[in-house]
């Protein structure tokens, strides 16, 4: 027995060749139309996250310390962790105030406080205490690679968060050779884990 799933006309119907029955058919502009509306979404969640991407763009409202800070995103406040580095800690529960923390925090503030940052995440959005994690922007500059550049945070790379592990290594290698920032006193890294 034959039960259309279309109302049957010549241009929804085709022959299926196993049975011999009718099936119904979508016109090609209309699956033309889905591909192009389905490409188009996948477009946009690709892009959602990136610089540009426009989804997670806000001013910076407060700075934690030199890898923390929160932004106002729309109607809420996120506390946003910088990926793929690690700065000495002001107010840490065991170990209190790490050396070169006051500083690291310092150089954070005067880079994103107040500032519009736009926010890039990578595979992993959280961590386990439900900090957003980011890549970092204000304009073109990536606050992350910056404050590893200037010597106040070093590589910590989590997997499978390791878009630009590469990129902060190298300049780890640069912030050390250089003696740039809390590497003119190596012992500001010392006992830090990594």
């Amino acid at each position: 027995m034959y039960y259309p799933i279309m109302s049957p006309s010549p241009s929804y119907d085709e022959e299926c060749p196993p049975t011999g029955g009718r099936v119904a058919t979508m016109p090609p502009v209309l699956r033309l139309g889905w591909l192009i509306g389905f490409c188009a979404l996948i477009a946009l969640l690709t892009a959602w996250g990136r610089p540009g991407g426009g989804a997670l763009t806000g001013p910076v409202v407060r700075v934690i310390d030199g890898d923390t800070f929160q932004v106002k995103l729309g109607d809420r406040t996120e506390l946003v962790r910088y990926i793929g580095i690690n700065a000495p800690e002001i107010n840490h529960p065991s170990r209190g105030e790490e050396p070169g923390g006051r500083e690291a925090a310092a150089v954070n503030r005067r880079l994103v406080q107040g500032r519009r940052v736009q926010l890039e995440l990578d595979v992993e959005e959280r961590d386990a205490y439900g900090r957003l994690l980011a890549y970092a922007y204000v304009g073109d500059l990536m606050v992350n690679a910056e404050l590893v550049r200037r010597g106040y945070a070093q590589v910590m790379t989590i997997p499978p968060n390791v878009r630009h592990q590469d990129l902060f290594v190298k300049l780890e290698r640069e912030a050390r050779e250089q003696m740039r920032g809390l590497w003119a006193e190596p012992a500001s890294f010392a006992g830090l884990p990594r």
